[in-house]
């Protein structure tokens, strides 16, 4: 595995003159530095501002606006790249995104090298493993994200400490990406306690994040058996019925929550100003695509899920699941409602029919819709499970990549040219450091 970190990251600016936030705000790295349990914990929390910064915006607007759900109405011509699927290099959103990803997992990696080397008495077991563990956890998440937008990707598991130490270092393939995944959130899960909380990492989350995936490599039964984990659980987990008691009335860390990034005033998340529309303190930026409201107001397939758009004083319509005035709406990561999708779909990829539409009619059920007796075809089951995952997670950052995994993104959305399923890496980061190729298709 490689032991050194790619981020030498250029600005973006005509100058093309480099940067590196070596010491990167809120985390605390370098020798004896993470020496208590308070720093230990201070530190944690800077890996999470990370992970909370890259999920505001940037990261879910590349999974919104890449699929058929969303529609830009500004004029940013970068913007309407990912609506046409045609994404350039040059983009500065794409850019923005790999930075800040690379960035929260260098401050993964000043915890985990920093604890992994700690012989003092000072930081119990207990707190080390739980920080450690998180640490493990968050850093998977990350290079899953990675892969999933650019393919393989340079792997870093030391943290830089130095501009220029992180040159030179190659792309890994997918498969070798993904086995850091997978080596994280097996080291994560041997550290963390089997607790709930739905705001931090814990055994029951990287159960979740497994079955994702293990969705994504198509083996089925674990995908199934990850998934059952926390539906079982139901003491702590269910599907809130109606649907939308999830995310009104200002609610937070509700029972379908497994994980959900927390924001407030002080460090908040723009998603409401994107969303809402002027009256309502926004800009309607991102609004719902024509089609998307087409079936969102049809009570066959919408039911209580049509709470996710509203309309505004000009009869516009707009997405509402992001709406509180002080930029406190959390970010979904995952949901229970997720876990029956992927035990739907493993159910109906084992030949299990019958199991895989109890579950879509759980889903269903709680969005105020009639079950369905579906015909027992495994062809129209995913698809029933596509178009149900749409609705469910509308203005979630899976769309876009439930697509492509399943192969049917081209065909869905009328890409002609299959390179376009990756998206390229950001010119900057090639400018930068010539060894990293850019993915086929693209111009360096």
């Amino acid at each position: 595995m490689r032991k050194y970190l790619y981020i030498f990251f250029i600005a973006l600016s005509s100058s093309c003159s480099s940067f590196l936030e070596v010491d990167p705000k809120s985390s605390i790295s370098g020798e004896n530095i993470i020496n208590d349990e308070t720093s230990a914990n201070a530190a944690l929390n800077g890996v999470y501002a990370g992970l909370r910064d890259y999920y505001s915006v940037n990261y879910q607007s590349i999974a919104y606006l890449s699929g058929d759900n969303v529609q830009w109405t500004g004029s940013q011509s970068l913007v309407q790249e990912f609506i046409n699927n045609r994404v350039n290099p040059e983009n500065a959103t794409l850019s923005s995104t790999w930075i800040d990803i690379y960035k929260t997992i260098n401050r993964t990696n000043n915890v985990i090298k920093a604890l992994n080397d700690y012989s003092g008495d000072n930081i119990s077991s207990t707190v080390k493993d739980a920080v450690l563990g998180q640490a493990y956890a968050i850093r998977a998440l990350a290079y899953f994200d990675l892969v999933r937008v650019w393919g393989g990707v340079p792997l870093i598991t030391e943290p830089t400490e130095a501009v220029g130490e992180n040159m030179g270092i190659v792309r890994s393939t997918v498969t070798e990406t993904y086995a850091l995944v997978i080596a994280d959130l097996d080291r994560a899960e041997e550290l963390l306690s089997a607790t709930t909380d739905r705001f931090v990492f814990t055994k029951k989350t990287v159960w979740a994040l497994k079955a994702r995936y293990y969705l994504y490599q198509k083996d089925w039964e674990q995908a199934r058996d990850y998934a059952k984990l926390l539906i079982d659980d139901q003491a702590n987990y269910e599907l809130l019925n109606p649907y939308y008691a999830f995310f009104k009335n200002n609610v937070t860390g509700t029972k379908e929550s497994v994980f959900e990034l927390f924001y407030s005033a002080d460090e908040p998340n723009s998603h409401m100003t994107q969303w809402q529309p002027q009256t309502n303190g926004g800009t309607r930026q991102w609004a719902p695509s024509d089609e998307l409201i087409t079936i969102l107001t049809n009570s066959t397939t919408a039911g209580a899920r049509s709470e996710l758009i509203a309309k505004d004083n000009q009869d516009r319509w707009y997405g509402n699941l992001y709406y509180r005035t002080d930029d406190s709406d959390p970010t979904y990561i995952i949901r229970i409602a997720e876990l029956y999708f992927i035990r739907a779909e493993a159910y109906a990829e084992l030949g299990e029919y019958d199991l895989a539409i109890d579950d879509l009619n759980k889903i269903r059920t709680r969005a105020l819709l009639s079950t369905r007796a579906y015909s027992t075809s495994k062809t129209d089951i995913l698809l029933w499970i596509e178009n149900e995952r749409r609705l469910e997670f509308a203005f979630e950052a899976h769309r876009w990549f439930d697509l492509v995994r399943t192969g049917r993104a081209q065909t869905v959305l009328g890409i002609t040219e299959s390179f376009r399923l990756l998206l390229p890496i950001p010119y900057s980061q090639i400018l930068a450091d010539p060894v990293l190729t850019q993915n086929p298709g693209y111009s360096s």
